[in-house]
């Protein structure tokens, strides 16, 4: 990988751990209502596939091993064999989707950003739903009531937010000769 890569990974890993620490625990769930989605929602949009996913492959790995990167400066394999684990497991899945969803639109607009970040979310709803359920052994209807259906509309908000401040940096940081989508392998 060239070194702007590896800086673009970097930095979007940490963007990840920093939004993660925006959070407020709800008393009816044990999921907070956070920010942690918005690393991957912007990882997903603004940088190419591959060094999305490494992004956020790494931002998991580290919090695996036990350094606070998770929500509440926490870490371990507990939050990941935990019931909430699997929202976190879907960032790498989410990634893949926003990016490939919103490069599908000829121009870089707060739409096909959002609209990549929308398909992310429900690609984690989905799979943090069914992960809660089986390891909470409640059933997906319960987990969908307990962790999806309080947070849609604050997500809503978080999408649309995110999508112009994506649109917002893309534009930019291309006005100052730094394209994230032109970042290559040699």
């Amino acid at each position: 990988m060239k070194t702007r890569a590896i800086t673009l990974t970097a930095v979007f890993t940490a963007l990840t751990v920093v939004f993660a620490q925006i959070s407020i625990p709800l008393p009816f769930t044990p999921i907070p209502l956070s920010l942690c989605m918005a690393g991957s929602y912007l990882a997903g949009v603004l940088l190419p596939m591959r060094y999305a996913l490494y992004s956020q492959i790494i931002y998991i790995l580290l919090g695996i091993i036990g350094l606070p990167v998770f929500s509440g400066f926490s870490g371990g394999i507990g939050h990941i064999a935990g019931p909430t684990g699997g929202y976190i497991a879907a960032y790498p899945l989410m990634v893949i989707l926003a990016s490939f969803v919103s490069s599908r639109f000829s121009k870089r607009t707060p739409f096909a950003f959002g609209l990549g970040m929308g398909c992310a979310l429900i690609v984690c709803y989905l799979f943090g739903s069914v992960w809660y359920s089986i390891v909470g052994h409640i059933s997906l209807g319960q987990a969908f009531l307990g962790a999806v259906i309080p947070f849609i509309p604050m997500d809503l908000v978080k999408i649309v937010l995110f999508s112009l401040l994506a649109a917002a940096l893309d534009k930019a940081l291309k006005k100052a000769g730094i394209s994230f989508s032109s970042v290559t392998v040699s």
